[in-house]
């Protein structure tokens, strides 16, 4: 805002032949307001800064990255102990994990086995991850979704 304009109730007419003088715009700020707040100012210049911070926001904001495993119903230990240890270093590294096991075909009278496998695998990560979502059926799948802790320095 320009040093030359004083603050003030002024009419609509009187703000706009201000603004003009000085070559900026007037921009209404709260048109609830009664009377409606207006100011004085570079609108493109405003735009292009609140641009700027936004895309300084985005950069500052963490992305999520979800990780993926996949369990059958009956995966035996070997196989389980193998993506458990890709499942730790996912949780490590700030991904959050989606573990599921996938019924094919008749398996799905296996719930049982697939939901204790999930708990197991909650239970062996909790000291690098929580429990977000417990496991839950959903169709053909059973899914359990695990965020990794945070580092509180």
């Amino acid at each position: 805002m320009g040093d030359n304009v004083e603050m003030g109730v002024y009419s609509i007419r009187e703000a706009l032949s201000k603004a003009e003088e000085i070559g900026l715009d007037l921009v209404e700020i709260s048109p609830t307001a009664e009377p409606p707040v207006c100011k004085i100012m570079d609108y493109k210049k405003f735009l292009y800064e609140q641009k700027k911070r936004d895309k300084a926001m985005k950069a500052k904001a963490t992305k999520v990255v979800v990780k993926e495993i996949r369990f059958g119903p009956n995966t035996d230990d070997h196989d389980y102990d193998f993506k458990k240890k890709h499942a730790e270093k996912f949780l490590k590294e700030g991904a959050k994990l989606k573990a599921y096991v996938f019924f094919k075909g008749r398996s799905i009278v296996y719930k049982e086995k697939g939901e204790i496998l999930l708990l197991r695998l909650a239970q062996e990560l909790e000291d690098y991850g929580k429990v977000e979502q417990m496991p839950k059926l959903e169709g053909k799948r059973m899914t359990m979704f695990i965020a990794p802790k945070t580092n509180k320095k």
